[in-house]
């Protein structure tokens, strides 16, 4: 025995309990992975050297050499786990070696290099206008601004890489 056809009442109320699970369906397949290194707090470990910067004024040439050591530690990290990843979803050798230059040099760009040079500019420039004031206060401000300025330029630059990697390099090694 065969089952009958539903009626039109029964297809009526069905379509929109269909039209719900497919619009779930979609949602599900468009919803973006967090990105762990770029899309949560530990994106400000590739910024421990800007802190670093900030307390020039303060502290000795080893410890924010140090802060480099932390930030390029950070930026190998990501770039190891994603090639990883992208190796273990099958990509070929050279796949996986496109993904981890891309990510090395975004993060090198976005974490480390135009970071720290912006804030190692703001306090410069803040310990220039600063000069005729008093030792303490000539040294101190300037790193209190450069602390500041650190959450106001992560996501301009982070946006100013992607565009600038979009329009050169990923163009070339496409």
């Amino acid at each position: 025995m065969t089952d009958p056809e539903p009626s039109v009442e029964t297809k009526l109320t069905m379509q929109p309990l269909e039209e719900k699970l497919e619009e779930q369906a979609n949602e599900q397949m468009h919803v973006k992975e967090v990105d762990i290194y770029r899309d949560t707090f530990l994106r400000y470990m590739g910024y421990s050297n800007e802190v670093g910067e900030a307390f020039r004024p303060l502290l000795p040439k080893s410890i924010i050499a140090a802060s480099y050591g932390m930030a390029v530690g950070y930026v190998c990290t990501d770039t190891f786990d994603k090639a990883l990843r992208h190796q273990m979803a099958g990509g070929s050798d050279r796949q996986v070696a496109l993904v981890g230059a891309d990510v090395f040099t975004w993060q090198m760009f976005a974490s480390v290099i135009i970071p720290g040079l912006t804030i190692n500019r703001i306090t410069a420039v803040s310990r220039m206008l600063l000069k005729k004031s008093p030792s303490l206060v000539g040294k101190t401000l300037p790193t209190l601004i450069g602390l500041i300025s650190i959450p106001l330029i992560v996501h301009p630059i982070d946006n100013m890489v992607d565009r600038i990697m979009d329009a050169t390099y990923r163009k070339l090694v496409r």
